[in-house]
């Protein structure tokens, strides 16, 4: 796992994306993609990730102008969040990147396992 993280993360270094924030703008474009709204706990949920930890890449995304965070209406508590229009385009750049590198590192690693 580590090797491929640093490998993923030096091809989305010129994008200015880590592996983790690439997984976030990704869940969250994916679960937003029919209007439906998403919270950091959905996102935590959804990918397994520890909510402080998502809560901290989101705030640098949110910093970097990549996504939005706004508070729910129905929970104050809560924060929906929704990609910005870079942060789309971003992700639009990125996701043939990270998905030509996932094809060629898992079938390299099948190759040899």
């Amino acid at each position: 796992f580590l090797d491929w993280q640093r490998q993923l993360n030096a091809l989305l270094n010129p994008l200015g994306l880590t592996q983790p924030q690439f997984a976030i703008l990704a869940v969250c474009g994916w679960l937003t993609r029919n209007s439906e709204q998403i919270t950091q706990q959905g996102i935590a949920r959804f990918t397994g990730m520890d909510r402080m930890h998502i809560s901290q890449i989101v705030s640098r995304l949110e910093k970097d102008g990549l996504v939005e965070k706004r508070i729910d209406p129905q929970d104050h508590r809560a924060n929906l969040l929704s990609l910005s229009k870079e942060g789309l385009a971003r992700l639009r750049i990125a996701m043939p990147v990270v998905e030509a590198f996932d094809t060629a590192f898992f079938h390299k690693a099948a190759c040899q396992g």
